[in-house]
């Protein structure tokens, strides 16, 4: 079996999403999968073969920044239209669907944007169950421009003040337009009009799961393999983890992973990724302690972006040396999730936001001549730990919280040293022991201590004092998308603070950051 053939056995009820653009489309990925559904986000530009290739159950366009009205904007591959499968466009997805089909789309007299309440005018498969026509309803809008006339063949399902065709239909070809965004939470029961769209209009089954994915990602890594050798980067985080188990369940001792200790690393950290890996699931594994090359180059440097240029350079070093000592290996071996891949390619043709700079995302140099193995780049955070699970990893390590590739480097803004490596590492064993305590660790998407670069004075006991402060951040989140911080109780904070100050021989003060974080990746500088 080739790898294409294991995914479209184990993928046939697919759904494609062309993007426009939308800083929420990976959202709409996230509503459903949610629902059991196998989806993938493409580039708006994506050409017939393409999507002739994927072979999508239905077809979902995208919200976007551009105007519909505006020359050179983007519109859907006519392709989307032919291919006799349903169709729902959101906000620029409708208005595109609209303006390509014969319809009209102008500029608004009223612009929505946030909370609005749209009438229900008809009954429609995307509402069924869930509105019903005389309701007036809350949905979350983000529009200038309006659809003015329809094309030809669809009816006008729901409005609002500034949206004279908010929600339309074409029942006969399945095509469907809402001008609000049902992908975010803001649109209340948003989610129940996707699972419609699924499952009333489009007929797929919904029964996409990780028990599926785990038997398609080893046939697609066996076939994509075969007899080669495989070397993999482990950094000790879950990515990277999973990832590793899935291609040994693959491939077996064709797989040789390298862990390369930066000295960067929480308290008891590398221990543990060399007991689990070498000691339990007996995977061939390279334990490289290059602390002192790291902390040595990184002496005096405080700028954050070049910390990372430095260590994603000394780690691209370290591990392109101790690579070419596994013979004959032809394969690296990544744990690239779905959201590195998102953030850091521009699906909209413009210039492309690298929000990640580090070693992890975009492979290794052209240099060693090895190909990719990502079998996560199809997959969201939370989907990685449901697939560590499903591969037997202990909840110890999947259930940890997500490590940044740069360490305890971007913890410590300002220059590095030793000594201060050491003061937070022992300020964040006792931040997360008390989250432990407290029977909050699983409630939390991340959380961290932070050595912020001022000293300040303080009085213990009978003497001053002249030491660090240190920040504490916790946030919930679901996929690393977006996140917020954690509501923790004064009572609570109170205890850590008085066991860092206490216990930890450098720090004198300590304060909880309270910031929220957008679509973006959650770390410190």
């Amino acid at each position: 079996m080739t790898a294409q053939t294991a995914s479209a056995a184990l993928h046939k009820d697919r759904v494609l999403i062309l993007d426009f653009g939308s800083q929420v489309t990976q959202l709409i990925a996230r509503r459903v999968r949610e629902a059991g559904v196998y989806c993938e986000i493409h580039p708006f530009s994506a050409d017939a073969d393409r999507i002739q290739a994927f072979g999508p159950r239905a077809i979902i366009l995208s919200g976007g920044p551009a105007s519909v009205t505006e020359a050179g904007s983007p519109r859907a591959p006519e392709a989307v239209w032919t291919l006799g499968v349903p169709v729902l466009g959101i906000c620029y997805g409708q208005q595109t669907m609209c303006e390509q089909l014969g319809g009209k789309v102008e500029p608004g007299e009223v612009r929505e944007f946030g909370r609005a309440f749209v009438d229900v005018k008809e009954p429609c498969a995307l509402f069924e169950g869930v509105w019903t026509p005389g309701a007036r309803e809350q949905v979350w809008m983000s529009h200038g421009d309006r659809v003015t006339r329809l094309p030809d063949g669809f009816r006008i399902v729901a409005q609002s003040e500034g949206a004279p065709y908010a929600i339309i239909a074409d029942d006969l070809r399945r095509f469907y337009g809402v001008q609000f965004h049902p992908e975010v939470v803001h649109t209340p029961h948003g989610d129940a009009l996707i699972r419609n769209f699924l499952f009333k209009v489009a007929g797929i089954a919904g029964d996409w799961s990780m028990a599926a994915f785990r038997q398609e990602a080893v046939a697609r890594i066996r076939a994509q393999v075969g007899t080669s050798k495989v070397i993999c980067g482990l950094s000790g985080g879950v990515d990277s983890s999973v990832a590793a188990v899935l291609i040994h369940e693959a491939i077996g001792d064709q797989l040789t992973c390298i862990f390369v200790d930066t000295g960067l690393m929480r308290a008891g950290e590398a221990e543990q990724v060399v007991t689990l890996f070498r000691d339990h699931y007996n995977i061939p594994l390279v334990h490289v302690d290059a602390a002192d090359i790291f902390l040595g180059e990184l002496e005096g440097v405080s700028d954050p972006e070049v910390k990372r240029k430095t260590i994603g350079r000394l780690f691209i070093e370290v591990f392109d040396r101790e690579a070419a000592k596994v013979g004959g290996a032809e394969f690296l071996a990544q744990g690239t999730l779905y959201p590195d891949v998102i953030e850091s390619v521009s699906f909209t043709g413009g210039p492309s936001v690298t929000i990640k700079s580090h070693h992890n995302v975009g492979g290794l140099p052209e240099r060693m001549k090895l190909k990719l193995v990502e079998p996560l780049r199809e997959l969201f955070k939370d989907e990685v730990r449901a697939l560590g699970r499903e591969l037997g990893l202990p909840h110890s390590f999947v259930g940890r919280h997500p490590f940044p590739g740069p360490g305890l480097a971007i913890r410590v803004p300002g220059e590095i040293t030793r000594e201060k490596l050491e003061i937070l590492r022992k300020a964040d064993t006792i931040y997360l022991e008390e989250i432990r305590n407290a029977g909050l660790y699983d409630a939390i998407w991340q959380a961290f201590a932070v050595l912020l670069p001022v000293r300040t004075v303080g009085v213990m006991g009978d003497g001053r004092t002249y030491d660090y402060a240190c920040a504490l951040r916790a946030v919930t989140s679901v996929d690393g998308m977006t996140a917020d911080y954690y509501p923790f109780d004064h009572g609570f904070l109170g205890r850590v603070a008085t066991r860092i100050i206490n216990e930890v021989r450098g720090i004198n003060r300590v304060t909880y950051d309270i910031t929220s974080k957008p679509p973006g990746t959650i770390e410190w500088e």
